[in-house]
């Protein structure tokens, strides 16, 4: 009798409509029959990469820039519209938009291959001619944000490698850094710019020098020079402006004769106003830090007169900078103002012969009477110990009596000067009564 065929049960993977014939030999075979049971095995899907093919982007790239003439208005609605992969050759994209094509690895140089005539490097070195670039870069990145990181790769590496542009293509990044600046572009941080301009090789051959120059003046076009010092000081460059010269040329006096030649007097004016807190600050760092360590009076003398020979510094000022250094090296006790008090009088006691070193005239002594009234002022655990500080100053012949009086009558600083002259009038009226005695 011929057997019918029957449906074997198979596990619910295995579709339902297969159907096995009893008669073959997979079932008439004595061998052990493989079951569609046991343990699953897992395989791993492979991520199949798209191949990489970064010339054909720059040539498409290429392409749209000269199916528009460089009309960079419709370059950038092509662009926007366009399905090319940004996302994987952004960097080549701001190359193209540089040089007129990709660049051969290692170099600024284009790659072979046809390479359109509008890039930023192609444009006359003013700014009327470069400005369309950066407009047009900022529309850019308004409509792909994703971008902006691109901008910064690939504007770190040209700066890296300016001695590989000719000298003229060098002004045309200067005033396209300076434009993009003043247009606030993003993806351009000033650390982006300033800190890769400081490689050795392109200092000493002031190939940096030349660039910041040309940067510096583009912007201060249309900026003010707040506006510059708020860029080099978020580039961490405002205190360190001397980097900017060759090694052998690093002095202030360097400095200002550069940028004076090139017109550039505010920013020299600044510059010398801010190498001259600076040294203010580091002398009075380093008297503070003598004193603190209770080295000697003459060594805390010697020291001072040292640094004020080589900044050259004005006497008025070697005075307010000697106070001010001695008064940070007070060890100040809160909210307990005769502590305080007894802390300030110490410190002058011990300290009057640094002061009398430099108070070395009655206008000096004068200039110290203003600065005790200011930081008494300032201070307000201060206010009562001004007459004590005047006392005791007198007493250790670092203020003279008519020192004292002229400030009395006289002085011109408003400061708390009603109630410290009340405050001093016992003393004054006691140096009155002694200079008639005499």
């Amino acid at each position: 009798m011929k057997m019918e065929y029957q449906p074997i049960k198979l596990p619910k993977r295995v579709e339902s409509h297969i159907f096995l014939d009893p008669s073959s030999s997979w079932f008439m075979s004595s061998k052990e029959k493989p079951t569609l049971g046991g343990t699953r095995i897992k395989t791993r899907k492979r991520n199949i990469a798209a191949p990489l093919d970064p010339a054909a982007f720059s040539d498409a790239v290429v392409q749209i820039y000269l199916d528009n003439a460089g009309d960079l208005e419709l370059v950038a609605k092509s662009i926007e519209s366009t399905d090319l992969n940004f996302s994987r050759y952004g960097d080549i994209f701001f190359e193209v938009v540089f040089i007129g094509r990709r660049t051969q690895p290692g170099t600024v140089k284009p790659d072979e291959g046809e390479r359109h005539p509008y890039s930023v490097i192609d444009c006359e070195p003013k700014r009327e001619a470069i400005l369309p670039s950066v407009v047009y870069i900022q529309k850019i990145l308004r409509r792909r944000p994703s971008l902006i990181k691109n901008l910064e790769n690939v504007t770190r590496r040209f700066l890296q490698s300016l001695e590989l542009f000719e000298e003229n293509e060098r002004k045309k990044l200067a005033i396209f850094t300076a434009l993009a600046f003043s247009q606030k572009l993003s993806g351009l941080p000033p650390e982006t710019v300033f800190q890769p301009l400081l490689k050795d090789n392109l200092v000493a051959k002031g190939i940096v020098l030349t660039f910041v120059t040309d940067f510096f003046k583009e912007y201060l076009v249309e900026n003010s020079l707040e506006d510059l010092i708020s860029i080099l000081r978020r580039g961490k460059m405002e205190d360190n402006l001397l980097d900017f010269l060759p090694p052998v040329r690093r002095t202030a006096e360097s400095f200002a004769e550069h940028f004076t030649k090139e017109g550039l007097t505010d920013l020299v004016e600044y510059h010398s106003k801010k190498m001259f807190e600076v040294k203010l600050k580091e002398i009075k760092t380093v008297l503070t830090s003598k004193v603190t360590e209770e080295s000697s009076v003459d060594e805390v003398i010697e020291t001072v007169k040292q640094l004020v020979k080589d900044a050259k510094l004005p006497e008025i000022e070697v005075v307010r900078i000697v106070w001010d250094g001695l008064m940070d090296a007070v060890q100040w006790s809160g909210k307990n103002q005769q502590q305080n008090a007894n802390s300030v009088l110490r410190q002058v006691k011990a300290w009057a012969p640094v002061l009398n070193t430099f108070c070395s005239s009655g206008k000096l002594e004068l200039e110290l009477m203003y600065k005790v009234q200011m930081q008494c002022y300032e201070d307000a655990k201060l206010m009562k110990v001004f007459p004590e500080v005047v006392r005791s100053l007198y007493d250790l012949d670092v203020l003279a009596e008519d020192t004292i009086l002229h400030w009395f009558r006289k002085g011109t600083n408003s400061k708390g000067r009603q109630t410290f002259v009340k405050s001093l009038e016992p003393f004054v009226n006691w140096l009155e009564e002694a200079e008639e005695e005499e």
